[in-house]
This record gives C-alpha cells, sequence and structure tokens, in this order.
C-alpha cells in the first residue's frame, strides 16, 4: 500500500512539474504561431518589380 501512496505522490509531482512547463513556454511565446512556418517554404518569394528584372537584362539596341 505505501508503494501506491509513492507512486501517486511521484505522478503527482510530474504532471505537477509538465503543467508548469508548459504554462511558462505558453507565457514566453512558444505557441504564438505553429501553423504558418510549416507552410511558409510552399509559398514562392515576392515577384520582382519589372525595373529590376530589366536592369539586369543587357539593351540589346
Amino acid at each position: 500500500m505505501s508503494a501506491l501512496i509513492i507512486l501517486i505522490g511521484a505522478s503527482i509531482l510530474v504532471a505537477t512539474g509538465f503543467l508548469i512547463a508548459f504554462l511558462w513556454s505558453a507565457k514566453s511565446g512558444q505557441y504564438d504561431d505553429d501553423y504558418t512556418p510549416s507552410i511558409r517554404m510552399l509559398f514562392e518569394d515576392a515577384p520582382k518589380s519589372i525595373e529590376v528584372i530589366e536592369e539586369k537584362i543587357p539593351n540589346k539596341k
């Protein structure tokens, strides 16, 4: 019976530790945006303006 009390006490201690870790990470901004970083690589970069592209192409006159 004493082993059961020790295990319950240890599980409450571990659960409290996980709760404190979760609250600390949520307060520090760990979970602010978890969707955008995972899909950011799927979007193309912004298109370059025509002036920048024309500056790189030599004139054919």
